[in-house]
């Protein structure tokens, strides 16, 4: 090869090893941003209401968060205090959960964490209230799991699980690793 040849090679390279960064760092911003864009809410809401329907028209759950953010492109919605009113049966009284963190996910999934309490509305209901620390909850089948430890309380029970399966519809309640039950009848 000769100078003439040399020189444009080396000019060549020299001008490719410059461009070079230019176009990774192009191909890159597209993605980062793609991924930048799905960790930010589409919207977010303060002191929402929401209230779903069944296909008969009858209420489902309702739907109270102090604040609410909605995640697109991830496929679930973050909630702050949630408060969730859950209709299991027709004529019956329905059954209220409350926590201090709630994702929703597009399945009708929902998973409430810390100081979550779900409460029976109905005061004659052989189960009041049910304590743990984490839940997920079928809106669909109204069922409930947790394999945390868990507090189940009526009028004159306490049971103590580590874990528990629920159906709100059917009333049956399963214990995972259950610890121990206090019976306290009145006198």
């Amino acid at each position: 090869m000769n100078r003439l040849g040399l020189s444009i090679s080396a000019l060549f390279v020299m001008a490719l090893l410059m461009y070079m960064p230019v176009w990774m760092a192009e191909d890159e911003k597209p993605a980062q941003s793609m991924s930048d864009s799905a960790l930010r809410p589409a919207y977010k809401a303060k002191n929402l209401t929401t209230t779903l329907y069944n296909d008969e028209g009858k209420v489902n759950h309702e739907v109270y968060a102090a604040s609410m953010e909605h995640y697109d492109q991830l496929g679930f919605v973050l909630f702050s205090q949630p408060k969730y009113t859950v209709y299991a049966a027709e004529n019956e009284a329905p059954w209220q959960v409350t926590a201090d963190k709630g994702t929703l996910y597009n399945d009708d999934l929902i998973q409430l964490e810390d100081n979550v309490l779900i409460k029976s509305l109905n005061p004659d209901e052989f189960v009041q209230t049910i304590t743990t620390d984490f839940i997920k909850v079928n809106l669909d089948d109204k069922t409930m799991t947790s394999d945390q430890p868990v507090d189940i309380r009526g009028v004159q029970t306490i049971i103590k699980s580590n874990g528990f399966n629920a159906n709100l519809r059917t009333q049956q309640y399963e214990l995972i690793d259950h610890v121990q039950t206090i019976y306290s009848p009145g006198s």
